[in-house]
């Protein structure tokens, strides 16, 4: 009689990798975040791919501020290291809810599909899905496409990712480009990439100096690529490493406007201040933003982060200059 499978990988007790290459995957997450119902904004569920089910959330406010100009819309991409997330958790629920009400938008939170049921790049290939779900959207009659989109403008979309939806943020910039034409008449006018998780065979000094960064570890970060990235890939992955041995060159590459956000005690503060600064370097336009002492928690893992607010400000002006911009062209 064969011995059992032993546990090779296992994330938290909810997720674990046995050796015959069977998952077990936990529903049973508890959160310490209560769940905000905030009745100034609304939200709904929809399918955006039939195909495997996969869904998003809707959020919009109940009135609207200024009740002459339609809605820009922010995509969120909730974190989760490719291994754990959902539209569902209170946590992305609850920043959602803030995005929604500060920013007066509408807000969209697709889920995608996770490792190690689903490396990489599946996950991109469900952000890459989702944007393209909204431009279906757009360019149905009136009377087809979802009510609550009528009270959008398609010409003003932001993305912002966080974690791992701070790396499908950027991937999402190189795929679709300036002005995201193949998106029309979906227009991306900006991307915001907070804390993109990132990684590297070779470490950086935050790496090597801060192996820990609140609940969070390098050796955690590490696991979450080995149940993340395709199978036999390292950390130099271009999925993973936008500027490793084996990736694209970027100095080419046109993006749109670009803002980056780290916690200035992360794990990964010194990864995403080299990226941002090589962008910097071969021109591109792009912003970085560090806060002073903050970890890697700074922008979920709490009902209401003072340190989310300065960010989600620091957002609404970006949104802000980009329509001074257009207006002046």
């Amino acid at each position: 009689m064969g011995s059992l499978p032993q546990v090779v990988e296992e994330c938290f007790g909810l997720l674990k990798l046995y050796s015959d290459g069977s998952i077990s995957r936990s529903p049973n997450i508890s959160f310490d975040v209560p769940f905000i119902n905030d009745n100034s904004i609304l939200y709904k569920d929809l399918i955006f791919n039939e195909n495997i089910d996969l869904r998003l959330r809707l959020y919009k406010p109940t009135s609207i501020v200024n009740s002459s100009t339609k809605l820009p819309i922010v995509f969120y991409f909730h974190g989760g290291g490719f291994c754990f997330g959902s539209r569902t958790f209170p946590n992305n629920h609850n920043i959602c809810v803030r995005l929604a009400s500060i920013l007066q938008a509408a807000v969209i939170e697709p889920d995608y599909r996770l490792g190690p049921e689903h490396r990489l790049p599946a996950a991109l290939e469900d952000a890459c899905c989702a944007l393209k779900w909204l431009q279906g959207q757009a360019i149905m009659h009136a009377n087809v496409m979802d009510t609550w989109l009528g009270e959008v403008d398609f010409d003003r979309v932001f993305v912002l990712g966080y974690s791992s939806g701070g790396n499908l943020a950027h991937h999402l910039a190189v795929r679709f480009g300036p002005g995201s034409v193949e998106l029309a008449p979906v227009r991306v006018r900006g991307y915001v990439l907070m804390s993109p998780f990132f990684g590297g065979c070779e470490r950086t000094r935050s790496e090597e100096e801060r192996p820990i960064d609140g609940i969070w570890t390098l050796g955690m970060y590490d696991r979450f690529w080995r149940l993340s990235v395709p199978t036999g890939a390292t950390q130099d992955h271009p999925l993973v490493n936008p500027f490793g041995p084996s990736s694209p060159s970027l100095a080419t590459v046109d993006l749109d406007p670009l803002v980056v956000v780290v916690g200035g005690n992360e794990i990964l503060r010194d990864r995403v201040e080299n990226y941002a600064r090589k962008l910097k370097e071969m021109g591109k336009k792009i912003e970085y933003v560090e806060l002073e002492e903050e970890q890697h928690g700074y922008f979920t893992d709490h009902p209401l982060p003072a340190a989310a607010q300065r960010v989600i400000q620091f957002i609404k002006g970006f949104m802000a200059d980009n329509r001074k911009l257009m207006m002046l062209r």
